[in-house]
């Protein structure tokens, strides 16, 4: 399972040409399965940075949506007016095309093999999900803001799996402690105490931005 950072407030390949912006995507390849989680807040942002890292968007079939704030959702649009055929996971369907598909997100679900949602999960201002991906070394979180709080994400995908990684927006959350029982983290976008968990948790924590690939055995 490859992920790859689209979207995020810096840059990890600076060499490439990418452009950083406040928002945040991931792509998700998995055995025949080109899935995105989130898409930013601008789309000619999003479809270019795909461009500069070879990656087609014609390739998406599933596109889930964290939670619905500009900076997660805003590329959506310009997205799927290239898309024939495509699966939208999230809280409430909106009109696209005929070709469109939203599935509604409300209990934890299986997305494709080894990828799963917490489901809707209340969030404060917003409700959010998830999600887990499962691998032969422990299950990996995905987040978009964590609005719901890392600790009540952990909680919930713990329920799938035992968690050993976490990838994504942590927001303003502080309870750093709660790293302590993980092998893997990678905050990224919202996440206020950044180098503040970097510090910490040196051996352990990885740097985010545009570019960053993420390698997971599955």
């Amino acid at each position: 399972m490859k992920l790859t950072v689209l979207y995020d407030n810096e840059i990890f390949k600076k060499e490439l040409g990418l452009k950083s912006d406040w928002g945040f995507s991931c792509l998700i390849q998995n055995n025949d399965e080109t899935i995105l989680f989130d898409t930013g807040a601008k789309g000619e942002i999003l479809l270019d940075n795909m461009k500069k890292l070879g990656i087609n968007p014609n390739d998406i079939n599933k596109i889930i949506i964290s939670h619905e704030h500009w900076d997660h959702n805003g590329g959506l649009k310009t997205l799927v007016s290239l898309k024939n055929n495509v699966e939208i996971y999230r809280f409430e369907k909106r009109f696209f095309n005929k070709n469109i598909k939203t599935i509604i997100v409300k209990e934890p679900m299986k997305i494709s093999d080894d990828i799963y949602t917490t489901g809707r999960l209340k969030g404060s201002p917003v409700d959010e999900q998830s999600l887990v991906l499962k691998t032969n070394k422990g299950n990996y979180i995905l987040t978009g803001c964590s609005h719901p709080g890392v600790i009540e994400i952990i909680k919930n995908a713990k329920k799938i799996d035992n968690i050993v990684g976490i990838i994504g927006g942590f927001h303003g959350f502080k309870e750093l402690q709660i790293f302590e029982e993980l092998d893997y983290i990678c905050p990224c976008h919202c996440t206020k105490y950044k180098n503040k968990i970097l510090r910490i948790y040196p051996d352990k924590t990885s740097r985010c931005g545009v570019g960053k690939v993420i390698d997971l055995e599955i």
